[in-house]
Formats: structure tokens, sequence, C-alpha cells
């Protein structure tokens, strides 16, 4: 039952991800280029798809931290790491180069291979590569110091 509403809640999620054109590179980047402020031709909708979606969350959250236990699940899973480190600060500078260079993101990217064709596709394949390298690196791969 679990697998089927997690199925339902991320077709939900895809759907809104093509619905705000999320799927679009072309129309993330022109978000993305803040220079084309002064041209007068930055696409600004995709902050009115953020805010959306803080208000939902926000929301959402206010909901389900009034339960005891969440519904598919024992207990809520809390961060253990509240720690700023140097992975919370590399991380997420390589997914912004990464996303302003491909104007993909990984929800987004996996959206658009059903018809965003060899560029989506290219994208979602480095990304798995990059996943399986930083999984590698993480247990002992190359470069990896153990104390």
């Amino acid at each position: 039952m679990k697998s089927i509403i997690h199925f339902a809640i991320g077709m939900i999620f895809g759907l809104g991800l093509v619905i705000a054109g999320m799927a679009d590179p072309a129309k993330v980047l022109n978000f993305l280029d803040i220079a084309a402020i002064a041209t007068g031709t930055w696409d600004a909708s995709l902050a009115f798809v953020m805010g959306g979606a803080v208000v939902v969350t926000f929301i959402g959250y206010r909901l389900v931290w009034q339960r005891a236990v969440p519904l598919m699940d024992a207990r809520f899973h809390h961060p253990v790491q509240t720690r700023v480190d140097t992975r919370v600060i590399i991380g997420p500078v390589i997914f912004g180069i990464g996303w302003g260079l491909s104007g993909f993101c990984p929800g987004p990217a996996l959206t658009a291979l059903a018809f965003g064709g060899a560029p989506a596709l290219i994208f979602v394949a480095a990304m798995a590569v990059g996943m399986v390298a930083g999984r590698w690196q993480a247990i002992g791969g190359i470069g990896h110091v153990r104390a």
C-alpha cells in the first residue's frame, strides 16, 4: 500500500513540474538568467512556483507535526546531522552549477525523460554516474581519507 501511495505522490509531483514548466530547461535557464532583468526578458514565473511550494510545505508541516507519528511509518526520522560542514556547502554549490549549466534539476529531468529527448537522457545518465561516484567516494573510494 505504501508503494501505491508513494507512486501517486510522485505522479502528482511530476505533473506539477510539467505544468509549472520546470521540465523545460529553456524556461529554467531564463529564470536563472537574472541579467535578463535589465532587458525585460527575465521569466519570473518560477518564483511563483517556489512561493506556492513554500506555502504548501508550511501548511503541510503544521498538520504533520500535530501528529504523534506519521501516517506511513512508526516514527518521524529527524536529521541527526545538525552541524554545517563543508559537504553542506559544497554539495548545493555543485548542484546549483549543474542546474545553471544544464537547466535541469533532478526531479524535472526525470519528468523530462518522457519528452525531453537526448538532453534529458544525457543529463539523467550523467546524474546517475555522479550519484554512484559520490556514493563510492563516501564509502572509501579514490580520495577518501579514513581516520
